[in-house]
Order: structure tokens, then C-alpha cells, then sequence
């Protein structure tokens, strides 16, 4: 079960990432991605805090507060409520100054069908490049290794994601549902279920299951 938006996809290269948000200096591995899954690396973006330049680097996905004694609690902190992040212990503090941009071009829930759960992919314009808005902190671990942790803003869904999920990732920063004029969605295989899962085949649109009534808990 995911959980809330607990799957996505940053397909492109380093280079077709960067070049549209104009970053520098990514000096982390990466290749291309299907089916990113919470505690693995995805790419962030930041403003450079004294220089007029965005940053990107690699970040573990599930974020971890300065202040944590421990690491144990990430895997709640994948995504922050946009409606309370201020005011909760975990993202309050990255709210007001360690924002950032998470790059994707699609990501994934689960709608209950008669049999199973569906996966669908989302995509907005067919499978463009975007940016869900995000939130970062770094936590020092016992062995005083510093570690940089992202969190994915979610908000109420707009008409496409409602379908499926009553949340959904914020894009853009918007803080909103985004249009839904500029977004669609289509079932995937089941093999997204699976994090060892991670090619193109993630992706590719089958047959609709048979969806119950009610949507997949977040």
C-alpha cells in the first residue's frame, strides 16, 4: 500500500533535468527512474542561500527534522499536509526556510478494485517534466554523518486525482489542486506494487480492473 503519494517517476536524464530549472553543480550519480519509493534518493532542487543559482542534489525521500533522536520515524514524513505543515514539529521549521523543488513526470496511487488494487499513473501535457513542491531538513546521524531528507507537499485532489485519492502531490508550489485541464490518468500493471520494479514497463497503460466504491485509504 502506498502511502499518500508513496510512488513517482523521474524518468529523464541528469541533463534534461537540469536544463529546464537552470541548476548547477549536480555532482550525483543518477539515471533514469520509474518507480521511486520512500528512503531511496531523488533528485532536489534548491535556492543557493547567498547566490542568485538553483542547486540540485540528491536527497533521501522521507524527511528527517534537525532535531530527531533517530531516523525510525521517515518513513511518515514522505509527504507533508500543505493545509498543516506549519504548524506540525516535523515540517514547521523546514516550511519557513528549506523549501524546495522535487523534479517528476508522473506518479502513482491505488484505487481498490474488485480483486485488488489498481495503480494508475498521472501525468500532466503526456508525460511532461514538472516539479512537486517539497520541503528539506538535514539530520545528523550517531555516527555525525549528515543527512539531507525531502518530504512532498500533498493537498486536496483536483478532478482528475479525485477519481482515485482524496490527496494529492502539490505541483509547483501552488499550494492547490492543480488544473486538471492539464492532467491525465491511465491503470498500470501491478508491478508497480513492487519496489524492486524499476523500468518502463512501470508505466505502460493497461486494462482497467473493476473499481469498487470508495477510494484507497491514505
Amino acid at each position: 500500500m502506498f502511502p499518500r503519494c508513496g510512488r513517482y517517476r523521474p524518468s529523464r536524464r541528469k541533463q534534461i533535468i537540469e536544463e529546464p530549472f537552470g541548476t548547477e553543480d549536480w555532482q550525483d550519480d543518477w539515471c533514469a527512474r520509474f518507480n521511486i519509493a520512500p528512503a531511496q534518493p531523488v533528485p532536489v532542487i534548491r535556492q543557493h542561500p547567498k547566490e542568485p543559482i538553483r542547486q540540485v542534489s540528491n536527497m533521501r525521500w522521507g524527511l528527517i527534522p534537525y532535531w530527531a533522536r533517530g531516523a525510525s520515524g521517515a518513513a511518515s514524513t514522505v509527504n507533508a499536509r500543505s493545509e498543516t505543515a506549519a504548524t506540525k514539529p516535523a515540517f514547521r521549521d523546514a516550511l519557513k526556510s528549506r523549501r524546495c523543488l522535487i523534479p517528476a513526470d508522473a506518479f502513482y496511487e491505488l484505487v481498490r478494485t474488485t480483486k485488488a488494487k489498481q495503480p494508475f499513473c498521472f501525468e500532466v501535457n503526456e508525460g511532461d517534466l514538472f516539479a512537486f513542491a517539497g520541503l528539506w531538513d538535514r539530520w545528523k546521524d550517531p555516527h555525525g554523518t549528515w543527512i539531507k531528507a525531502c518530504s512532498i507537499l500533498t493537498t486536496t485532489p483536483n478532478a482528475v486525482t479525485s477519481v482515485v485519492h482524496d490527496r494529492m502531490p502539490v505541483i509547483l508550489e501552488l499550494l492547490k489542486p492543480y488544473d486538471a485541464r492539464l492532467m491525465h490518468s491511465y491503470p498500470v500493471s501491478s508491478r508497480v506494487n513492487h519496489v524492486a520494479n524499476d523500468d518502463e514497463e512501470c508505466s505502460r497503460a493497461v486494462e482497467p480492473a473493476r473499481i469498487q466504491n470508495g477510494l484507497f485509504q491514505s
